[in-house]
């Protein structure tokens, strides 16, 4: 027996197949963030300049970065905003508390640019910051994922992300300083 189906229901299917596909874009401006030392971070602030996201951690392969991180923050500031992450989701490479990053950073690198909040970059409890970044459905450019410590990700001067980078790139790089 063949079934017959009606135009309603295709159109119903058809609708409903159209609204899962749409993009719910997030302005980043409106997440919330916040400081290493607990007050709020408002990215309003930072509207007209470019951001680069950082996923960091003080115990790391990768930790080196750090002072190139700060050469960029130095020499970019007027256009660009440096702002570091934490994360302990890779390997505990980040088991510190705010106080202990914070002087981590300063000792050993001079770090005077952002440090956020420790947070989740990926997998249950991600922060909306990071499911931004890495989800096309809200960021409206590219899905990725966050594979390691100093991934990065750069977004322009009116929040909307430009390009994911991966822990390898280091930050006076070509592939970051052609995009500033």
């Amino acid at each position: 027996m063949k079934k017959i189906i009606s135009l309603g229901v295709l159109l119903a299917i058809v609708l409903c197949t159209r609204a899962q596909s749409k993009q719910v874009k997030v302005n980043l401006y409106d997440l919330d963030l916040t400081f290493l030392d607990g007050k709020e971070l408002d990215l309003k602030a930072f509207k007209g300049r470019k951001i680069l996201f950082v996923n960091v951690a003080s115990k790391c392969g990768f930790t080196p970065q750090y002072e190139g991180l700060q050469k960029l923050h130095e020499k970019y500031k007027d256009k660009l905003v440096v702002i570091g992450v934490p994360c302990n989701q890779f390997g505990g490479q980040e088991p510190g508390s705010p106080s202990e990053i914070q002087n981590f950073c300063q000792k050993n690198y001079g770090v005077d640019f952002i440090i956020t909040e420790k947070i989740k970059v990926k997998g249950d409890g991600q922060h909306p910051l990071y499911q931004f970044l890495t989800k096309k459905e809200f960021n409206g450019v590219a899905n990725s994922s966050v594979r390691w410590n100093f991934q990065k990700f750069l977004v322009d001067e009116n929040g909307s992300l430009l390009k994911g980078f991966s822990s390898g790139t280091k930050p006076m790089s070509a592939d970051i300083l052609d995009l500033l």
